[in-house]
């Protein structure tokens, strides 16, 4: 949950390279942090650190130049370590950083085996976590304290996040931009990076676990058809209906590829789709909770708290992207954001 204090901006994020390094784990926060715009100004500022500057060898075998010493951590808000192919042996001198990182009340982020050098650190002990689901036999192994979650896309606990492995990377930096700066913010990063929207999970102070990753097509287009249409009234029926098929083959299909009922999912949409109407109108919270299928103003009310730990009304206060004394959109049946990539 953000805190309603006001956010630097840009606000820094340094993500450290431990050698060898993943290059596709560095490609992330690059893609999608500088697509932040905040009032025509960046929204982040990114840093690539190292404990030895120079060359780092990558995971691949390539070498990458980077030049910013450890020492870049200390001016970040937020302390981000990529996948490592050396797990085994974290480098103290990166655990030592992001053991201060964290007693300095900095978020801390870790992507893939990241996370061992978070563990290694004590940074996870006794909290969940997650890493790349082919090592989370290990890191459970390696680090018994920890709650290794092994079968979802990322994890928060608190200002400690760790992501799975490769694009759920995509996923962690898309949860941070919408925990910073809105889920209208974070659906327009996803959609000019060419990437899903926005997975999320639930938005408390507490461990936020996500959705699972999308396996599969086969509701692709119901999917799509459903999120066109969360102003109505949608049943199991209806949503089986679309799909041409019984309402038991559409509830293993869902689970299969999604990881949770269809009404699970559904509910996950409205409330995604409340957010963005709460940011980007003004309109009255009878009209959000109808447009975005959640019925009544106490229904909206009841469920975005739960997910936010905000009132509709307060997290409109935080979040609005409205210039003061702007007007609603005119909208009759709102426009859904992009259906997930099957």
């Amino acid at each position: 949950m953000r805190s309603s204090s006001p956010l630097p901006v840009p606000h820094r994020v340094a993500v450290i390279a431990p050698s060898p390094v993943s290059m596709f784990n560095l490609a992330i926060p690059e893609l999608l942090f500088e697509k932040v715009e905040v009032d025509g100004r960046p929204g982040y500022e990114l840093v690539l650190c190292t404990a030895d500057p120079g060359q780092v060898v990558t995971t691949g075998g390539y070498a990458l130049r980077i030049d910013r010493g450890l020492e870049a951590a200390a001016d970040a808000d937020t302390v981000m370590v990529a996948g490592t192919g050396d797990r085994y042996a974290p480098d103290p001198r990166t655990v030592a950083v992001v053991r201060a990182a964290e007693a300095a009340g900095k978020r801390i982020a870790s992507i893939c085996s990241g996370a061992f050098v978070l563990a290694e650190a004590g940074l996870l002990e006794g909290r969940a976590a997650t890493t790349y689901h082919g090592l989370a036999a290990e890191l459970r192994r390696r680090y018994p304290s920890v709650d290794v979650q092994g079968d979802v896309l990322y994890v928060q606990d608190g200002q400690v996040m760790t992501a799975s492995g490769y694009a759920a990377g995509i996923d962690l930096c898309l949860h941070m931009i919408r925990t910073d700066y809105g889920a209208a913010v974070a659906n327009t990063v996803a959609r000019l990076a060419l990437v899903a929207p926005v997975r999320p999970g639930g938005q408390t102070q507490f461990t936020q676990t996500p959705l699972p990753p999308v396996r599969g097509n086969a509701s692709a287009d119901t999917r799509g058809w459903a999120m066109r249409n969360l102003d109505r009234t949608l049943t199991l029926a209806d949503l089986a209906r679309h799909a041409g098929v019984s309402v038991r083959t559409l509830t293993r299909r869902f689970h299969a590829e999604t990881g949770v009922s269809p009404l699970q999912w559904l509910l996950h949409q409205r409330i995604e789709r409340a957010k963005e109407l709460l940011e980007t109108t003004s309109l009255p919270m009878d009209q959000v909770a109808r447009a975005c299928g959640l019925g009544t103003a106490d229904s909206l009310r009841q469920h975005v708290h739960r997910r936010t730990g905000l009132t509709p009304s307060a997290y409109r206060a935080v979040f609005s992207r409205l210039a003061p004394g702007a007007g609603a959109r005119p909208t009759t049946r709102p426009s859904a954001p992009p259906a997930p990539a099957p």
